[in-house]
């Protein structure tokens, strides 16, 4: 049977965290691949000779990992309890399909989670659209699934939300208003924003001000309750939001809809064993959502569908070019 993997950190914890994590890729040295021709954006652990942008399997059979034990995460969440319940049906049937123990670790932040993959203590995880290059060039994760429907459509979007009272109409009405954003990595909650609101009429940081609330969730509840005027926001998580009574959408109103962006990435650690990454993808194609608590959380999807990155992504990696971000450490580290 799995079991989970909780954790107290404290915010002296988190920073001395995010400090050793800046320094350990800051310095990669003895683990670079030197004799790698080609690697694009890719930390110098990995090489991509393939030139599909995601790390290689290592190339010596010596370094493939075979654990006898999982460990799965999802992307960072207001409550980390309530995901581990919904996800403990297809952990189960994780378990069965590769015939290995599955752990759940709850993370606390995008940075934690990358962390974990990159030194090995993370082998299969769900990370956030915005975070996914990230997690890509620093930790050799390799996308390969995300949620979609029975006739393959997938996807998100950033919607800007306000109070039906504000007075707010338009983005241009944004201007000189207490913006909140989630984190710097996100893509609906931050990157996108930036990237696309200036041609809107409106650019966060010069007319209005930019306050972080750390989750779509918080983000959205502020703005419910008036402490932010406006929020970005992706639309998969509001609705889940709404569907669990955490705030009446009689209240709130779309100022803003983007065309839709690509959810969650399903990934897995770049050197496990070939036999081991099959028997995992099987595990998530086969997967029946019907039915189960995952089914119900997650409305409208169906299966797990597969993906590129190089190629479902790409719309994102434009967006974070615009914005100046480099999959580096130092590029993480200011995020």
């Amino acid at each position: 049977m799995h079991t989970a993997i909780t954790k107290t950190v404290t915010p002296v914890r988190v920073a001395l965290a995010t400090c050793a994590f800046a320094l350990a890729l800051g310095a990669p040295g003895a683990f670079a691949q030197e004799d790698c021709a080609e690697r694009g954006a890719l930390d110098t652990m990995y090489c991509d000779a393939d030139g599909d942008l995601v790390a290689d399997a290592p190339t010596d059979e010596s370094m493939l990992e075979d654990p006898d034990t999982l460990v799965f995460a999802y992307t960072p969440v207001e409550d980390p309890a309530v995901y581990e319940d919904i996800w403990d049906p297809f952990i189960e049937h994780l378990e069965e399909v590769t015939g290995k123990d599955v752990q759940f670790f709850a993370v606390q932040s995008n940075s934690a989670e990358v962390e974990a993959m990159r030194s090995g203590r993370l082998h299969i995880a769900g990370f956030s659209t915005g975070p996914t290059p990230f997690a890509v060039n620093l930790a050799g994760a390799v996308p390969f699934a995300l949620m979609g429907a029975d006739d393959g459509r997938f996807g998100y979007t950033l919607q800007v939300y306000t109070r039906t009272d504000s007075g707010i109409e338009t983005m241009e009405d944004l201007a000189g208003k207490r913006i909140a954003h989630t984190s710097p990595t996100s893509n609906s909650g931050n990157q996108a924003p930036r990237a696309l609101f200036p041609d809107l009429g409106v650019t966060p940081d010069e007319d209005y001000e930019v306050t972080y609330s750390g989750s779509h969730d918080q983000s959205m509840l502020g703005v419910v309750a008036g402490d932010y005027d406006a929020a970005p926001v992706a639309s998969e998580v509001v609705d889940r939001m709404a569907e669990r009574g955490l705030y009446d959408p009689e209240e709130v109103k779309i100022v803003w809809e983007s065309e839709p962006f690509p959810t969650t990435s399903y990934t897995y650690a770049h050197n496990l064993a070939p036999e081991l990454k099959e028997k995992i993808e099987e595990a998530f194609f086969s997967f029946d959502f019907e039915g189960t608590a995952l089914g119900e959380e997650f409305a409208g999807v169906t299966k797990f569908i597969p993906i590129s990155y190089q190629k479902d992504w790409a719309i994102i990696r434009q967006i974070q070019k615009t914005n100046g971000v480099e999959y580096t450490p130092q590029g993480l580290a200011a995020e």
